[in-house]
């Protein structure tokens, strides 16, 4: 049985799409546990530009018309009659309703994830339209799908709201842990760090602007790293400016050992997200033994709970947000870096893998067929 993953994009790893990162993550150890897996992107630019994988990667042109597909993608799904599985990754994306129907129409079962996309405030943007778009099309998808798989209890409680009957999955993905070791960060400066696409609501970024002036006041050597990019980029450095805020670097968008070396630098990770899947970026910092600041919204609120690598705030404001900015400070300095580093490493390398999470989503993919 062959496991297709369906995204809008290129599952490419180097971008600020957390789906296309986790979705190459996911094919990635699929393919290195011995299962067959790849990836058909639907995108405006069906250039091969990517860095080299070990997974196939097909590439289809993406329309204006939004419900209509590549003639060549339905060819595809038509030659996989009997053969594979399909996994689609992204709520409200139209040609995902085409792409469901097509798979319906040809007797080929499918797993659909949401990413974050029914969680209850990511549902109250735009809240009209979605309802309508819920009502005529993305409840066709759902109750079309063999499971629903969702990455955290946010993402559940949402899916559970909408009230449409199916089997459902709760299954996060896993993370590969970097193979060096975090460094120990210069105690003469204390650096709060973000990394992430920047959305500024849903990300809380505002929120982590404001609690900054709180920290800074208390912690004059603070200073605030922004790593990332988006749409909204100059507007919150525009927020930067009319804070007067000081100390604070948007460093845009940085990967690979560029981004590690950033990271290594940090004291503490913060992601105050309004709503979430499951953030990569936080798993990608403890990895590297930062402990981090995170929302309930997260889903990671449990594990980081359970492994004691940050701080979790059910409801933050700015000034809930730099208490535990400054809290996780002082564990630092009272417990050792050396404590909480290895709580952090400890908790993605047990809770998120990608060994065991893999045979878990293969027993999913098996009951869907």
């Amino acid at each position: 049985m062959e496991i297709i993953h369906v995204v809008l994009g290129k599952a490419n790893p180097n971008r600020m799409n957390g789906v296309n990162k986790v979705v190459h993550q996911l094919a990635t150890r699929q393919v290195m546990a011995g299962h067959q897996a790849a990836v058909w992107g639907i995108t405006h630019d069906p250039t091969h530009n990517y860095p080299e994988r070990n997974f196939e990667t097909k590439l289809f042109k993406a329309y204006p018309g939004m419900f209509r597909l590549d003639e060549q993608f339905v060819q595809s799904v038509k030659d996989k009659k009997g053969k594979a599985v399909f996994h689609l990754h992204g709520g409200f994306n139209p040609v995902f309703y085409a792409v469901s129907r097509q798979l319906i129409a040809t007797g080929i079962p499918y797993v659909f994830t949401p990413h974050g996309a029914y969680n209850v405030i990511a549902m109250r943007k735009s809240r009209l339209r979605k309802k309508i778009y819920l009502s005529l099309f993305e409840k066709k998808i759902i109750q079309g799908a063999a499971y629903m798989h969702c990455l955290g209890k946010s993402e559940l409680e949402g899916l559970k709201r909408l009230n449409i009957p199916g089997k459902v999955k709760l299954l996060p993905y896993g993370f590969d842990n970097k193979v060096t070791q975090g460094g120990i960060p210069d105690y003469h400066r204390f650096i709060i760090g973000f990394c992430g696409r920047i959305d500024i609501y849903t990300k809380g970024l505002d929120l982590l602007l404001q609690a900054f002036a709180i920290v800074k006041r208390k912690t004059p050597h603070a200073a605030l790293w922004i790593i990332g990019d988006g749409e909204e980029k100059a507007a919150l450095e525009k927020m930067v400016e009319d804070k007067q805020l000081k100390d604070v670097w948007m460093a845009g968008g940085r990967f690979g050992e560029e981004k590690d070396a950033l990271l290594k630098q940090m004291h503490v990770f913060a992601h105050p997200s309004r709503n979430e899947g499951l953030p990569s970026a936080v798993l990608e910092a403890a990895s590297l033994g930062i402990p981090a600041v995170i929302s309930e919204a997260t889903n990671l609120g449990e594990v980081v709970r359970h492994y004691q690598a940050g701080v979790v705030l059910q409801h933050p404001g700015a000034e809930e947000l730099a208490e535990g900015i400054l809290e996780l400070y002082d564990r630092i300095r009272s417990e050792g870096w050396k404590h909480i580093s290895t709580a952090a490493r400890t908790m993605v390398a047990e809770a998120f893998d990608w060994e065991m999470l893999v045979t878990e989503f293969h027993k999913m993919y098996k009951e869907a067929c």
